[in-house]
């Protein structure tokens, strides 16, 4: 039987094990909990991150690093993006030249603003092309119930690419393939801080018509910052761009919808957090794409105003009247 290893065991690290699962793998799901360890392998759940699912009986989790990586001819690393860097560092010293490396993680490292893919890259001691992203509209909560998803896979190599597409592809879980990682990996990262925006603006009780502005302008920040750090723009028409862009900001299952909402009823931030009980990438990201809308010269009105809000302690129906004061500009701006 083929073996594949996805490190971390939460809710998408879970959903991608089943998935490989499926396609006939024996797969090492990788934890350093060790009570979630013996619940998958006892009881093939995850209860704290995927309650009432069942898990196929070819996952094995294990908090044994080296156990997980050996023989696996594909490992997908599905760390949070705060954590990836550490997680490659114990993963490099087991891993052979010959696996296959994919993340599914979306969000830049901070303090670095590094994308995952060169985070990972500098850790595993290989070229940023060999590395795989995976992205796109994806929930895990429907990934695990095996309804039908479609996601795309990137890498400069169209054969690393074609290698995962082959490894994860199946009846209920459609992949496409992309060579532009940057295109892939900002989009996925951005899009978490316009489902933040969604959220607050739901909670603030605001209709439709302010949730599609906010998907459409929201769009266009995600093109003018990856456009600027190197992406195609075809890339945000695709399932990394718009198509995750609405199923983060309209789904009960998005953890960035759900804190933006609280935040919008009133919640402080720390509090939300506590709520919500799982990494909410977007609260990082919002930090780390603020800085780097300066650092690369490009206007991000949506991401400057959630940043004032998550950390400058700015009412949440101020940043929105300010996004409506704002001078009057074209619509149809270049991306450049």
């Amino acid at each position: 039987m083929r073996r594949a290893a996805v490190l971390v065991a939460g809710s998408w690290g879970t959903a991608l094990a089943s998935v490989l699962a499926s396609n006939g793998y024996l797969v090492a799901l990788w934890t350093r909990n060790e009570g979630q360890a013996k619940e998958i392998n006892e009881k093939h759940t995850n209860s704290r991150f995927l309650p009432e699912c069942e898990l196929p009986v070819n996952i094995v989790a294990t908090t044994d690093m080296e156990q997980a990586l050996k023989d696996a001819e594909l490992v997908l690393f599905v760390a949070p993006s705060s954590a990836m860097r550490q997680v490659a560092q114990a993963a490099a010293p087991h891993l052979s030249p010959e696996t296959l490396c994919v993340h599914a993680t979306k969000g830049f490292e901070t303090n670095t603003f590094k994308r995952m893919s060169i985070v990972l890259a500098e850790e595993l001691g290989r070229s940023a092309s060999e590395i795989v992203v995976l992205t796109g509209p994806s929930h895990a909560e429907e990934v695990i119930r095996k309804q039908p998803t479609t996601v795309v896979v990137a890498s400069e190599s169209i054969e690393a690419a074609e290698k995962a597409q082959d490894a994860l592809i199946n009846s209920d879980f459609r992949v496409y393939t992309n060579r532009d990682v940057i295109g892939a990996e900002v989009a996925g990262a951005i899009k978490n801080i316009i489902a933040l925006g969604a959220g607050l603006s739901d909670g603030l009780g605001f209709g439709d018509n302010a949730k599609a502005a906010l998907l459409t302008r929201g769009l266009a920040e995600i093109g003018r910052l990856g456009t600027a750090m190197g992406a195609s723009p075809m890339t945000f028409a695709g399932l990394a761009g718009v198509g995750d862009l609405v199923a983060t900001c309209t789904s009960k299952h998005s953890r960035n919808w759900r804190a933006g909402y609280l935040l919008g009823d009133g919640t402080p931030l720390e509090q939300v957090l506590d709520k919500i009980g799982m990494v909410v990438e977007g609260v990082r990201t919002t930090q780390n794409a603020y800085q780097l809308s300066r650092q690369f010269h490009v206007e991000m009105p949506i991401t400057n105003q959630l940043y004032e809000v998550l950390f400058e302690g700015k009412p949440p129906k101020a940043a929105v009247e300010q996004l409506m004061g704002r001078l009057k500009t074209h619509e149809m701006e270049p991306l450049e």
